[in-house]
C-alpha cells in the first residue's frame, strides 16, 4: 500500500444534478484554508446518473473524494470497492473516499451529521418523534432517529405507496413507524421531535398551525431560510434545528474523511456558509 501526505495536491468535488446551488465547495474550501491544505481544491460538477460511471471511471490518482447530492446517492453504490454500514442501512452514499490503494469507499455522513446537528441543540433523546415527508432525506432522519428516539415515529404522507415505504424503511432499521395522511399534518406538532424533510415551500401552509411552546423542529431546508415554518416556531418559543446545521455536521465528517484531519474546523465552515447565504 503506497501512502500520502497531506502536503500534495489533492482534488475533491461535489456532484448532482441540479448543482449550482451547492454550498459545499463554500464549507470544505473554507476547511482547507484553516487546515493549512493550500494545495487542495474543491470543486463542483454538473452530474447526472448517467454520466456519472464515466465520471468516476476518469477520477485520477491525485482525487482524494467526492460528495455526492442527488439524484446520485444510490447511483454510486455499484461503483464502489466497499459501503459502510450507515450507508447500507439506507442504500443512500454520500461521501466516496479514494484510498491511497485506490479502492473506492462509500460513507453516508447525513446520518451521524444530522444526530450531531440534533446534540448541538441539546436534542440527545426523545420519547417520540415526527417525520414530514418520505424522500430520501426521511430514510435517513428515521436512520438517525433509530439511535435517539425510544418511542414511535409518526411519518406524515401523501400516498400509501409512501406510507409502506416509510414503514419498510421502520423495519429495515429497527424503528416504530407509523404512517398518517399528510392532511393532518398539523398533528405532528405534538411531537417533543419534528423533522421536515420535504422542498421548499411544501411546509409552508402549516406554519400557521404551529402551537404554543413545540418542541424542536429539525427543518432540512437551509435556502431559502428560515422557512416560514421554522420563523413560526421561534417565535412560539421552540427550538430550531436548521439545514445549514446539517449541511454543516456532514461536511465536517466529509473533511476529516478525505483529508485525514481531525478536528475539522466547524465553527468556519458555518461562518463561511451562512456568509455565503447571506450574500445570495
Amino acid at each position: 500500500m503506497t501512502t500520502r501526505t497531506v502536503a500534495e495536491a489533492r482534488r475533491a468535488a461535489v456532484l448532482g444534478s441540479p448543482i449550482a446551488h451547492s454550498l459545499s465547495p463554500v464549507l470544505h474550501r473554507a476547511a482547507y484554508r484553516e487546515l493549512g491544505l493550500g494545495t487542495w481544491s474543491y470543486d463542483r460538477f454538473e452530474v447526472d446518473e448517467a454520466a456519472l460511471p464515466a465520471f468516476v471511471e476518469g477520477l485520477d490518482a491525485s482525487w482524494a473524494g467526492l460528495s455526492l447530492t442527488m439524484p446520485l446517492k444510490r447511483a454510486v453504490i455499484p461503483l464502489l470497492d466497499e459501503v459502510t454500514a450507515t450507508a447500507a442501512s439506507v442504500e443512500a452514499v454520500n461521501t466516496v473516499v479514494f484510498t491511497a490503494d485506490g479502492r473506492r469507499v462509500g460513507d453516508n455522513t447525513d446520518i451521524p451529521g444530522m444526530i450531531a446537528a440534533m446534540r448541538e441543540r441539546g436534542v440527545e433523546k426523545v420519547e417520540s418523534a415526527a417525520v414530514l415527508g418520505a424522500g430520501a432525506t426521511a430514510s435517513s432522519a428515521l436512520a438517525a432517529l433509530s439511535l435517539i428516539c425510544t418511542g414511535p415515529v409518526t411519518a406524515y404522507v401523501r400516498s400509501e405507496a409512501r406510507a409502506q415505504e416509510m414503514r419498510g424503511w421502520g423495519e429495515r432499521l429497527g424503528v416504530d413507524v407509523r404512517t398518517a395522511d399528510w392532511a393532518d399534518a398539523a398533528g405532528a406538532f405534538e411531537a417533543p421531535l419534528v423533522v421536515a424533510t420535504t422542498p421548499a415551500g411544501t411546509t409552508d401552509a402549516l406554519a400557521a398551525a404551529v402551537p404554543g411552546a413545540p418542541g424542536t423542529l429539525f427543518d432540512v431546508l437551509y435556502e431559502p431560510w428560515p422557512t416560514p415554518l421554522a420563523t413560526a416556531w421561534g417565535a412560539q418559543g421552540g427550538a430550531v434545528v436548521g439545514g445549514l446545521d446539517l449541511l454543516v455536521h456532514q461536511a465536517v465528517l466529509q473533511v476529516e474523511q478525505m483529508t485525514g484531519l481531525t478536528p475539522a474546523p466547524l465553527a468556519a465552515m458555518r461562518e463561511a456558509g451562512e456568509r455565503a447565504l447571506a450574500s445570495r
